[in-house]
């Protein structure tokens, strides 16, 4: 069996920085006594800190950006686009998205909406060099 792809390898790390993220929330939520609610069905949802608030929309932006960079992904491997172009881009994505989860969390101003736009440009570079 061969080595995945750089961004193949990106993607799978993508997906457990999500699970990663997912794990988060759900412990701020618990430090914040939510854990009953938070094993619970959810019909309505409680007053969240600020910080498990941030996280848990950390997660959500994570879920939206993941869904373009995995069309990236799925792009350049079977245009067979790979190059170092794409693997930078790969990981320039990764590292905002690692870089996305302090800086929401803290409420970074700008520097968060900076940091999204670098992983969502890195993703669009990606899915033009497919195409193009």
């Amino acid at each position: 069996m061969s080595a995945p792809s750089a961004e193949l390898l990106v993607l799978g790390l993508a997906a457990i920085l999500q699970a990663v993220q997912i794990g988060l929330a759900a412990w701020s939520m618990n430090r914040d006594g939510l854990a009953a609610w938070n094993a619970g069905p959810r019909d309505s949802a409680p007053a969240f800190s600020p910080l498990t608030g941030r996280l848990r929309r950390a997660v959500d932006n994570h879920f939206e950006a993941l869904v373009f960079f995995t069309i990236a992904v799925v792009l350049v491997q079977l245009t067979r686009s790979n190059g170092a172009l794409t693997a930078a881009c790969a990981w320039a994505y990764l590292i905002a998205r690692i870089l996305y989860v302090p800086a929401y969390a803290l409420g970074w101003v700008p520097g968060r909406s900076a940091i999204f736009g670098a992983g969502f440009l890195a993703t669009m570079a990606m899915i033009l060099a497919a195409i193009l």
